[in-house]
């Protein structure tokens, strides 16, 4: 009986951890999953509403990632392609739930010029509170867009939408945050009035 020899691998090296990968080695694969769960939750969480969702992703994505190792570019960051498979995975998870991925009409909202200076005084766990209240299209329309970078035609493409539905999206959900910081800050928005007011008065 042949026993196949398990490939060594250094746990701070992707190389050759992805080699292990490859060989089949169980620690290896754990030790991916070790070095690369944090980075994969941080992805995850802006397209969900809660972080026990986020696992589902996470695990889906590990398993793509797994099964499809022997198709990484060794020429390219690894980083680079493993965030676009959890991406996929979370836009895998969004069509499963889409059912209950309703779209709220929402009322016209005035949004101030300086509402990126008031966003900038909120940390960055505070935002990411905000845009995991957002209905789920929005979220996901907002996440893809503004987080991660991609654009309008690219982002239709990979939900199924048209490319203007995504831009009406992205205006819907910027004009809901815009709501929900005006309610859960409304010490900062005083400050801004206060700001604004003394400028004009000058």
């Amino acid at each position: 009986m042949f026993f196949r020899k398990k490939i060594a691998f250094k746990e701070n090296d992707i190389e050759s951890i992805i080699s292990a990968c490859l060989a089949n080695n169980h620690l290896a694969q754990k030790a991916l999953i070790k070095l690369f769960f944090g980075f994969a939750k941080n992805i995850g969480l802006p397209y969900v509403d809660n972080e026990q969702d986020v696992d589902d992703i996470i695990n889906d994505g590990f398993l793509k990632v797994f099964n499809n190792l022997s198709k990484y570019d060794h020429s390219k960051p690894f980083k680079i392609w493993f965030k676009a498979i959890i991406i996929n995975a979370a836009i895998d998870y969004y069509r499963k739930n889409k059912k209950h991925a309703n779209q709220i009409s929402i009322d016209y909202i005035e949004i101030i010029n300086e509402g990126e200076d008031i966003i900038s005084k909120i940390s960055a766990q505070e935002i990411l509170n905000l845009v995991q209240k957002l209905p789920p299209t929005y979220r996901m329309v907002f996440s893809l867009y503004v987080i991660d970078g991609y654009n309008h035609r690219e982002i239709g493409e990979m939900l199924g939408i048209q490319e203007g539905t995504s831009k009406s999206n992205l205006q819907d959900a910027r004009k809901k945050l815009q709501l929900m910081i005006k309610k859960n800050y409304p010490h900062l928005y005083l400050a801004h009035s206060l700001q604004t007011n003394k400028i004009n008065e000058n």
